[in-house]
């Protein structure tokens, strides 16, 4: 499911940029997930295969309070390259998200979708070999632009590639920097900035991307392997209000 070099990445990514799958309809409030990677530090430069890493994945229920988590330990794909992040990171994210005691409705990715050299992006890659769909939400976008949105909380302005609107830029709180929502698997740049939006909870990030990146970060500072595992009752989530 996951191609071992750049070559094959490349001609999967070209497959997976011709299919049309239904697309995603939200309904009421939708029980997201998120998922986050992260690499040893230290090493600097692009990377290298082997590279000791970390992968999280959180469920957060209709009203986006943490639900249940997965971390799990892994190396890396390859190193660091534009357009080809799925062959380090997605084997990683794949499992970590499979480890949840079951899928969200949406899946908030940090990676690209239609924004990319072929179309495929991680973030649709990684809906497409995990059947659910996705969004993705990185602080810039890698070949599309457009112009910022207004200063208001819940500003979007479109982000083109090629004469395609792939994206959005959305603004989840005034005056801060806003954030690039991708289309990816099952979703339309509409329904990405919607859903960022939904999933935004006072903080500049998505919450469910917020919880699993700190659950991958504070993992690879205990340097320990963890099943998927219910937040203790009573637990709201990490609050850091820079995020």
């Amino acid at each position: 499911m996951w191609p071992t070099s750049a070559e094959e990445l490349a001609a999967e990514q070209e497959r997976l940029a011709g299919l049309r799958p239904a697309p995603w309809l939200p309904g009421p409030p939708a029980a997201f997930g998120g998922c986050f990677v992260c690499f040893g530090r230290g090493a600097g430069g692009a990377g290298s295969p082997g590279d000791p890493g970390w992968a999280a994945s959180c469920l957060l229920d209709d009203r986006l309070r943490p639900a249940a988590a997965a971390v799990v330990t892994g190396g890396a794909g390859g190193p660091y390259r534009p357009g080809l992040l799925a062959l380090r990171e997605g084997p990683l994210l794949a499992e970590a998200v499979a480890g949840l005691p079951h899928p969200p409705e949406v899946l908030i990715v940090n990676a690209t979708g239609r924004d990319h050299p072929r179309r495929a992006g991680l973030a649709l890659h990684l809906g497409a070999v995990l059947g659910i769909p996705t969004v993705g939400v990185t602080h810039r976008p890698l070949r599309a632009a457009g112009p910022p949105p207004g200063p208001a909380r819940g500003a979007t302005a479109p982000l083109t590639l090629g004469g395609e609107v792939v994206g959005m830029w959305v603004r989840t709180r005034p005056n801060a920097r806003p954030l690039a929502a991708h289309a990816a698997w099952r979703t339309s740049p509409e329904t990405a900035a919607a859903a960022v939006m939904a999933a935004a909870a006072g903080f500049r990030s998505p919450e469910p991307l917020r919880q699993a990146r700190r659950l991958a970060r504070r993992a690879r500072s205990d340097a320990g392997d963890r099943a998927w595992y219910p937040y203790p009752e009573g637990y709201r989530g990490d609050t850091d209000a820079s995020e």
